[in-house]
């Protein structure tokens, strides 16, 4: 083949190829909202094991897959999967509880941050971490099988205990 015609298959196989959406916290929350009187199918998360009540909770469903097990929303959104964010202010008093619709009855990944500033980020230092199944962190992210909820036709409940830092690089729930 000559230069030019490499150049033009080159030029539409990048035009070819999925843009990602630009990055915005509101990613994935319309899609999750629940609406009133949910019949589902959705995820009602009930959280445990708050450090305190400052900050807001996150709570997103991912795909139950360890390649798209918490990876880049903008990414899942583009190649059309499943991406679902619920976010709130933790609640002064009572339970804390996220619900957020999923597309269909099936397998899903569940993480929930307490961002004790109220930011989107994630710091190492301050905020907690929970997932579905409540598996025990350590040093490392867990698995998606070990953050895996099964969502039926209906309303899944679930309790995520949180984890907070507890050393210098492992995470672990509150002792009392």
């Amino acid at each position: 083949m000559s230069l030019p015609i490499l150049a033009l298959l080159a030029a539409a196989v990048q035009s070819a190829a999925p843009t990602t959406l630009p990055s915005t916290p509101r990613l994935g929350t319309e899609a999750a909202r629940c609406r009133p009187h949910e019949t589902g199918p959705a995820i009602l998360v009930t959280v445990e094991g708050l450090k305190d009540r400052a900050g807001t909770l996150r709570a997103e469903v991912y795909p139950a897959t360890d390649g798209d097990f918490l990876a880049d929303d903008n990414v899942l959104v583009s190649q059309g999967k499943t991406f679902r964010r619920a976010v709130i202010a933790v609640p002064p008093s009572g339970p804390a509880q996220l619900c957020l619709r999923v597309p269909a009855a099936g397998d899903y990944s569940l993480s929930v941050v307490h961002s004790r500033s109220g930011g989107h980020g994630f710091s190492l230092l301050h905020d907690g971490i929970g997932f579905a199944g409540n598996p025990r962190l350590g040093h490392s992210k867990p698995s998606a099988e070990a953050a895996r909820i099964v969502a039926h036709g209906g309303i899944t409940p679930t309790t995520v205990v949180m984890n907070y830092r507890s050393g210098l690089f492992s995470f672990a729930p509150l002792k009392h």
